[in-house]
């Protein structure tokens, strides 16, 4: 088993509800709701939803202030439109708008929303990338 993956990426949420009706609005479905926790499947990962509170105590640490903003997660679309109409759902939904999706330094195409809890999203079109039939990269390794 290699040791460079990732299987399970955790967001602490100050309302776990809010938050779900936000994802439930973009189209996510969950795998699993076990109360304080929800967890959604994600082209070989899992996203999960904790609070803020039981995350912090789940972690051997109850009175840590847990924040957010220092990660961005991403999705990858095929044409610039399809990042912008993911970018009008995500703001629909109740997302905070914080770049639009403009051409980039890079040469493709992108913008960021947080979501309710101030988690930042990026949506993306990356000319230099393939992307596999379920939306995962398909990376050249050579």
């Amino acid at each position: 088993m290699t040791p460079q993956r990732v299987t399970l990426i955790t967001l602490g949420v100050a309302d776990l509800e809010r938050s779900k009706a936000f994802y439930a609005a973009l189209g996510w479905t969950p795998t699993n709701d076990e109360g304080e926790v929800v967890f959604y499947q994600i082209n070989g990962m899992v996203l999960g939803l904790f609070g803020l509170a039981p995350l912090a105590k789940d972690q051997g640490r109850p009175d840590a202030k847990l924040g957010t903003g220092a990660v961005t997660l991403a999705q990858n679309f095929t044409t610039d439109a399809d990042v912008d109409a993911a970018y009008a759902a995500a703001l629909a939904a109740g997302a905070t708008p914080l770049k639009a999706p403009e051409k980039v330094f890079w040469g493709g195409y992108s913008g960021y929303y947080a979501d309710p809890d101030g988690h930042v999203w990026e949506v993306a079109q990356n000319p230099f990338w393939t992307l596999n039939a379920d939306g995962s990269l398909a990376l050249d390794t050579a």
